[in-house]
């Protein structure tokens, strides 16, 4: 990583950015940094950044993810002015001429995988690891995203009433979630395990089988891999409903939620989303009120 990037890194927990976030944008820019060839990201003009998005489609990557990547570009960008070290930002034209009718494009709905509760089931006993295990039963029965997951520490667990409290964000509104029985059993096998692993007195809930905190592409990496060889994912196929990724463990939260008839916006608590609607801001959750429904409604994955 060069030192412009570590530079922009650290502006950017001064700015408040979360870290998952700085962390997608960090392997973004290393990529495009590659890209460059040794020339530099500072020196790449609109006409090079147009060839790294034809780079990324003949890659196989849908618009939206490339989006994701130019949305990092220009935050370093702009951050370059700010340091008097550019004039202007190259993104912006690039993305409005190629990024703005992503929607359009025939196969590129953005359709997250949905698989079966049976189908859940087969996919964390294809994990030999408890902690993955206990990380697959975690996404499926919380719906939290990625990052929470991995900024979780053992601290933030409360057995009493099986709730988590995960780290402030700015995609998040609620910070509680819940777990049942069949998640308590997999976390307490994970803790015992961690006790063998933690080498180092780290508080982190999720460690390496040297000691070390795992990363968001391990995490990624262990998911591909089991949903491959459950069948549940193919790598070389354009459509995203063949992919099977961690946020798809969010969406079948959801969805069997919905299904199993809970209420809306029990669900919409659950997951944090900010209220959408006026009205809705009269409506007062009670958490305890959740945590029953929850316990009523969350499969079985009888693993």
């Amino acid at each position: 990583m060069s030192d412009l990037i570590a530079r922009w890194e650290a502006d950017a927990r001064t700015q408040g950015m979360a870290q998952s976030s700085i962390d997608g944008y960090r392997r973004s820019l290393m990529r495009f940094e590659k890209f460059c060839d040794g020339k530099g990201i500072l020196k790449a003009d609109k006409l090079q950044i147009r060839a790294y998005v034809d780079f990324c489609r003949h890659s196989g990557l849908t618009t939206k993810t490339i989006g994701h990547r130019l949305g990092a570009f220009s935050n370093f960008f702009q951050w370059a002015i700010f340091e008097g070290l550019i004039d202007s930002n190259p993104v912006s034209e690039v993305r409005c001429r190629y990024l703005r009718s992503y929607k359009k494009q025939p196969g590129e709905a953005h359709t997250h995988k949905l698989i079966s509760v049976q189908e859940a089931a087969h996919l964390v006993d294809m994990a030999t690891d408890i902690r993955d295990k206990a990380i697959l039963v975690l996404l499926f029965k919380t719906g939290i995203r990625r990052g929470e997951l991995m900024s979780l520490e053992v601290g933030d667990i409360d057995w009493r009433n099986q709730s988590i409290t995960l780290k402030l964000t700015v995609k998040r509104t609620n910070r509680i979630v819940f777990f049942d029985n069949e998640t308590a059993a997999y976390l307490r096998r994970w803790l015992d395990a961690r006790e063998y692993r933690n080498r180092n007195g780290s508080s982190a809930l999720w460690l390496s089988s040297y000691g070390s905190v795992i990363g968001i592409e391990g995490v990624s990496n262990m998911i591909h891999d089991l949903a491959v060889r459950a069948g549940l994912h193919d790598p070389t196929s354009p459509n995203m409903e063949d992919h099977f990724s961690a946020h798809c463990c969010r969406h079948w939260f959801t969805t069997y939620l919905l299904r199993a008839g809970m209420r809306r916006e029990y669900v919409q608590w659950l997951r944090g989303d900010a209220i959408k609607e006026a009205v809705d801001i009269y409506f007062h959750v009670d958490p305890e009120d959740v945590r029953r429904s929850y316990l009523a409604h969350v499969p079985q994955l009888g693993t």
